[in-house]
């Protein structure tokens, strides 16, 4: 049974992007440097050849990816996101129970995840610790820096 992929819908709509790119930019690209490449003569010596040829791979294996990922996709409507309590689509300000800092995630599904953006996947452990909690509500988890507790502060629908 294929996984499902559960995403925004600018997350969505970014896979179409990028897929679109790829499909045909990047192949088009990729295609004339091997082109070129073989010019060059002995292919069995020839780093041009090969890097191409590691790029078209590369290129080859994103679309299987991303055509998967769109395949299986289950879309969230942001405008029907609860913030009741703390799920996908919903932006969510904790604050640490130590410091007493506050910080907000958004929180995505896996194919969306962007923790530099603070763009959290349910499945992570912060994300897996929020899902369904409320505002007041204190969780747990385990950080490569030890326990840290989270106060939900306030849950609102990403922008």
């Amino acid at each position: 049974m294929e996984r499902e992929v559960i995403l925004t819908e600018e997350g969505y709509a970014k896979l179409q992007d990028e897929i679109e790119y790829l499909t045909t930019t990047k192949r088009r690209e990729v295609a004339d440097r091997i082109k070129t490449a073989r010019e060059f003569g002995d292919i069995s010596e020839n780093s041009e050849y090969d890097d191409a040829k590691n790029e078209q791979a590369h290129v080859e294996s994103r679309i299987i990816q991303i055509e998967h990922q769109l395949r299986n996709a289950r879309i969230v409507d942001i405008s029907d996101v609860s913030t009741d309590v703390v799920g996908i689509g919903t932006k969510v300000t904790v604050r640490t129970s130590t410091d007493k800092k506050t910080k907000s995630f958004a929180l995505v599904g896996s194919a969306e995840a962007d923790p530099l953006n603070d763009r959290l996947s349910n499945e992570s452990p912060i994300g897996k610790a929020l899902m369904g909690r409320k505002k007041g509500d204190k969780v747990t988890v385990a950080t490569p820096r030890g326990q840290v507790e989270y106060q939900v502060v306030k849950i609102e629908a990403e922008d």
